[in-house]
C-alpha cells in the first residue's frame, strides 16, 4: 500500500514538473532568415531594433543571417536558401532582400514575410497597398511621404539656385523611385539637378569627383550602394567645400551635414513588433497593414558643416536636431 502511494505522488509530481516546463515561457524556438542587401550603418540598426523587438518579447530565436554584400546576384541564393530551410518568417532589410524574398515564397506562401529599409512597397511591387499588404509579406517603409520634399525645401531656401549633384545606382528600384520624386520635388525651385549613375561601390568616388565642377551640393538619397561607400563622396565633400545633405540620419554620423530623416532603429523595431504579432499571436500578415515611418526630423552635424564651407544659420539651432561624425 505505501509503495502504490510513492508512486501515486511520484506521478503527480512528474505531471507538476511537465506542466512547470510546458509554461515556463521559454516556448518554441523560432528560426528568422535575416537577409540585407549589403552592411551599412542604417540597415545594421534596423536589424538591431528588429532584434530588440522579438528579445523583449520574450521570444527565442535563432537568426540566419545573411548579407548579399551589394550584389543583387547574391540574393536569390539567399532566399531560395531561408526556403529550403523552412523558416519560421523572413526579416528583409531593404528593398532587393525583400523582392528576392517574395520572388522565392511564390510556392511557399505560408513563410511570412515582414520588410523595413524599403522606400515604396506599392511602387516596387511587393504590396499591393499599404493597407491591404497581401497574403504572406507587411512591413514598415524608410521613407516618409514627406521627406524628399522637405529635404528639397531645405535645400531651396538655404542653398538657392544651386545645382544639386545626385549620385545613385539606377538598378536599385527603391533609389529610381526617390531620384523621380527628387526631380518632381524640385519643379518650380531655383534648384537644377545633374545626374550619376553607379553600378558599385568602387564607382562612388569617381562619381562624386566628376560632379565637383558642376555641382554647389551634393544630396545622396537612401541608396544602398552608395550609402555604403559613403565616406568616398564625404572626403570629395570635404576637399572641395561642397555641402553633402543625405538621406537618414546615420549617413550624417559618416559626415554627412543634413537631412530630414527618421531613425532605422524605431522602423526595425517596428518590423519585430509585427512579426512578433505572427509569430507569437498568430496573425497573419494580411491582418498587418504595411506602414511608413513616424515623423521626420532637421538632423544636423555641425563638424561637418563646418568641414564642408556651409555658412551657419541661425535658425537650425532651434529647429534641428545635432549629430556628430564618428
Amino acid at each position: 500500500m505505501k509503495r502504490g502511494l510513492q508512486l501515486i505522488v511520484l506521478a503527480w509530481i512528474s505531471v507538476v514538473v511537465l506542466a512547470a516546463c510546458g509554461t515556463s515561457g521559454s516556448g518554441d524556438t523560432y528560426k528568422i532568415g535575416a537577409s540585407q542587401i549589403v552592411e551599412h550603418p542604417s540597415l545594421d540598426r534596423a536589424y538591431e531594433g528588429f532584434q530588440a523587438a522579438l528579445e523583449e518579447a520574450g521570444l527565442e530565436v535563432e537568426y540566419d543571417f545573411r548579407s548579399a554584400q551589394g550584389d543583387q546576384n547574391n540574393l536569390k541564393p539567399i532566399s531560395d536558401g531561408f526556403v529550403a530551410d523552412d523558416v519560421d518568417l523572413i526579416f528583409a532589410n531593404s528593398t532587393p532582400a525583400a523582392l528576392s524574398a517574395l520572388e522565392a515564397t511564390k510556392d511557399a506562401r505560408d513563410i511570412p514575410i515582414v520588410f523595413t529599409s524599403v522606400t515604396d512597397a506599392v511602387e516596387s511591387g511587393l504590396v499591393e497597398a499599404m493597407d491591404e499588404p497581401g497574403e504572406n509579406i507587411t512591413g514598415v517603409t524608410d521613407l516618409h511621404p514627406e521627406a524628399i520634399q522637405e529635404t528639397v525645401k531645405f535645400i531651396d531656401q538655404y542653398f538657392p539656385d544651386s545645382t544639386v549633384g545626385l549620385i545613385y545606382n539606377a538598378g536599385e528600384s527603391n533609389s529610381v523611385t526617390q531620384i523621380n520624386a527628387v526631380q518632381a520635388a524640385g519643379e518650380g525651385t531655383s534648384l537644377n539637378f545633374v545626374e550619376r549613375t553607379v553600378a558599385n561601390s568602387s564607382e562612388v568616388q569617381q562619381a562624386a569627383t566628376s560632379l565637383v565642377n558642376d555641382v554647389d551640393l551634393f544630396y545622396i538619397v537612401t541608396d544602398n550602394t552608395v550609402v555604403s561607400a559613403l565616406e568616398s563622396v564625404v572626403a570629395v565633400a570635404n576637399e572641395q567645400d561642397i555641402p553633402l545633405v543625405v538621406g537618414e540620419p546615420d549617413s550624417l554620423e559618416k559626415g554627412g551635414f543634413a537631412t530630414f530623416g527618421i531613425d532605422y532603429y524605431t522602423i526595425g523595431k517596428r518590423a519585430g513588433e509585427m512579426a512578433v504579432e505572427i509569430l507569437k499571436d498568430g496573425k497573419s500578415t494580411k491582418d498587418i497593414p504595411a506602414e511608413y515611418p513616424p515623423e521626420i526630423q532637421l538632423f544636423i552635424n555641425k563638424d561637418a558643416a563646418e568641414e564642408q564651407g556651409v555658412e551657419w544659420n541661425a535658425e537650425w539651432d532651434a529647429t534641428a536636431q545635432f549629430k556628430e561624425t564618428q
